[in-house]
């Protein structure tokens, strides 16, 4: 059965690079039936944070990546690696090095000097020196010194990579906290992990794996490894371009699938889809269609699909977003038109969830009139059109359909068409000259606001001294 897994290291939050491994993983897992194993690596100590795990956690919820097992911590299973670690030394494949870190440092140095690649020499691979009193030595691996490793990698393709170009690497520290390779060795080979999927940063360090497999007499899981993302510039993808937290995502007003859909898009394809649902990408995902050179992020792109998915979802998904962006008391909303009519007139028009409650506002509070975005106050027959009106909305059947009869009417009277007169109400109801259809806006706003709004205007501009009057 396929088993795939993601492994995220607790020092910041679940960023795009990140997230689309998961997604990946986590669509090859459900492609195949198999399961998707969460595994937390959390043997940075002095960078993994409790906070980090949780944003991880959460980014992968609200991603809908649910997983079958986990999660497992590196730190709850210390005593496993050293288990490993003393079954290598007793069968040879391992032994312990005494060298202090100053004296790694010097050889380093030296290295650099003669233009050589810094690595560790193995002055204590076959030492029979006597150990140093009090020092607590590191655990390395016995690299095999001559030939090569090759691989197929399921989206590079063959990878050869000479024994020559490793060193023998270290296993566990001094304190017992096992390096990156070893502990994902260990972890992959217990959670009898199948396919590893990951970023093509960890292609050097896929070679030290398979030896350390190898030594275990350990079948080999199948590896695949995604190129990198790039921002539209083509340098490496930064906050700058967008790679900011999944979660930071969600507060700028993006849905879940729309993130996802995008992100199963960058750097896969199948056919000429670009929408397509979760189930879909399940059905459809195979590492085949994976492309092998880097991925461009493209922030407009991931907007028009945003804006697709807001026309979509149903109405009700939309309700909380808008409430909570609109932090307005609760007596102020419930004096205003329901939420989910607000939602439905206005998801048309929005590109993100956040938009709405900008767009909604003149809904739920009186606004200051827009009249300086309009060519000219309103004079003349436009003024009369408008000193009309709050008795023909004061009297008539509040319909969609008789508002807009009503302002067409109006407007026809005073020798006006709707441009003219449509746009300075919707300035002074709304305060803004966007708005969807005004018949619409208007039955939403309702009778009392509208009268309100209207004759406050009106008012204001009979006793303005330097308002000409209406009748000449």
């Amino acid at each position: 059965m396929v088993r795939t897994r993601f492994a995220p290291s607790p020092t910041g939050y679940l960023h795009i690079g990140g997230a689309r491994t998961a997604l990946f993983s986590w669509a090859f897992a459900r492609h195949h039936g198999g399961s998707f194993v969460l595994r937390i690596e959390d043997t940075d100590r002095e960078r993994s944070t409790d906070a980090s795990t949780q944003a991880i956690l959460d980014g992968m919820a609200w991603l809908g990546l649910d997983y079958d097992e986990g999660p497992f911590h590196q730190m709850h299973r210390l005593a496993r690696y050293q288990e490993i670690a003393d079954h290598l030394l007793k069968s040879g494949w391992a032994y312990p090095c005494y060298a202090s870190r100053e004296e790694l440092d010097a050889l380093r140095d030296s290295q650099r000097a003669r233009g050589e690649k810094p690595r560790y020499d193995g002055r204590w691979r076959d030492s029979t020196a006597t150990p140093p009193t009090g020092v607590q030595p590191v655990i390395r691996f016995k690299t095999p010194v001559d030939g090569s490793v090759t691989f197929h990698d399921l989206i590079k393709g063959p990878i050869t990579i000479a024994n020559s170009e490793l060193d023998d690497l270290v296993l566990l520290r001094a304190d017992g906290i096992p390096t990156y390779n070893f502990g994902v060795v260990v972890d992959d080979l217990d959670m009898q992990i199948t396919h590893i999927i990951r970023g093509d940063d960890h292609v050097n360090n896929t070679p030290r794996q398979i030896h350390l497999m190898q030594a275990l007499g350990a079948t080999l899981p199948q590896f695949g490894h995604l190129p990198m993302i790039l921002g539209q510039d083509g340098e490496r993808l930064s906050k700058r371009h967008g790679a900011v937290s999944v979660l930071q995502y969600q507060e700028d007003g993006f849905l879940p699938e729309a993130l996802m859909n995008y992100l199963a898009r960058l750097g896969w394809s199948h056919g000429d889809e670009e929408i397509f649902s979760r189930e879909e990408l399940v059905e459809w995902f195979d590492l085949a269609h994976v492309n092998r050179s880097p991925a461009r992020f493209n922030p407009e792109k991931l907007l028009w699909l945003n804006q697709h998915y807001l026309k979509t979802v149903a109405d009700d998904r939309l309700v909380q977003p808008l409430v909570a962006d609109l932090a307005l008391p609760p007596a102020t909303l419930t004096s205003g038109p329901a939420p989910l009519a607000v939602v439905s007139l206005l998801k048309g028009r929005v590109s993100r969830t956040t938009e709405l409650a900008v767009a909604a506002r003149y809904f739920y509070t009186d606004p200051v009139p827009a009249i300086e975005a309009l060519t000219s106050p309103p004079t003349g027959a436009v003024l009369d059109a408008l000193g009309a009106l709050p008795h023909l909305l004061a009297h008539c059947e509040w319909t969609i359909e008789t508002l807009g009869t009503l302002i067409k009417q109006t407007a026809q009277a005073h020798g006006l068409k709707m441009g003219p007169l449509g746009m300075p109400l919707r300035a002074i109801l709304c305060g803004t000259t966007h708005t969807p259809s005004l018949d619409a806006t208007l039955h939403l706003i309702g009778r009392e606001a509208v009268l309100r709004r209207l004759n406050r205007y009106l008012t204001d501009k009979n006793d303005d001294p330097e308002t000409p009057n209406a009748n000449g």
